[in-house]
């Protein structure tokens, strides 16, 4: 099943999201999982979270092979590539945040057509539970550690535009609006906070 993508200005999208339930059926958690990834796969997306669906539950999916595959047409002789990471990640919990900040041109899913640098820590270390529940605490780098911060934001109520200066904000503040009321070329489905409908 795919859903619509949630657009910047619903208030699931700047609210916290809860724990997923330990009792949730294990078939129902899998197709869950598996819907996002549709859903993610026909938006042209690396990272969907679930209140990008409307679901206020700290769950994302991830498949980095995009990017990676971008990356390997700048690969410069001798450097090494990180491997493609597609997997989904249950009530996550930020460990640490490290090394170098590094500057990339983000996007979101719940606001088509904005694009800007947004500067991350390289490094972080994550404790998750796995779509059988089962619990890892891992380290990654790189574009993974990028795609896996965007969308843990998103299960703090934070979005990337959150992360700008206040002068940029400021410039997209007109876009964002304009956005939020469903007036954005988009090719997928979305749902707009304005009107409730599904475009």
């Amino acid at each position: 099943m795919i859903y619509s993508i949630v657009a910047i200005g619903d208030p699931v999208l700047k609210t916290k999201a809860k724990n997923l339930a330990t009792d949730l059926p294990a078939a129902d958690l899998q197709q869950l999982i598996a819907d996002m990834y549709e859903t993610m796969y026909y938006a042209h997306g690396v990272g969907l979270a679930a209140p990008q669906i409307g679901k206020g539950v700290r769950l994302f999916v991830m498949d980095s092979g995009p990017m990676v595959e971008v990356d390997e047409e700048d690969q410069e002789e001798g450097e090494e590539l990180e491997d493609p990471i597609k997997r989904a990640f249950i009530n996550p919990v930020m460990v640490s945040e490290t090394g170098e900040q590094w500057g990339f041109e983000e996007g979101c899913l719940s606001i088509p057509g904005v694009r800007e640098l947004v500067n991350r820590p390289a490094d972080i270390v994550l404790r998750y539970e796995d779509e059988n529940r089962q619990v890892h605490e891992e380290a990654f780098s790189g574009m993974a550690a990028r795609i896996i911060q965007h969308e843990y934001d998103h299960l703090e109520g934070v979005l990337f535009t959150d992360k700008l200066s206040a002068f940029k904000k400021q410039l997209l503040k007109g876009k964002l609006a304009r956005i939020s009321k469903g007036d954005v070329k988009h090719d997928y489905r979305m749902r707009f906070a304005g009107d409730g409908k599904r475009r």
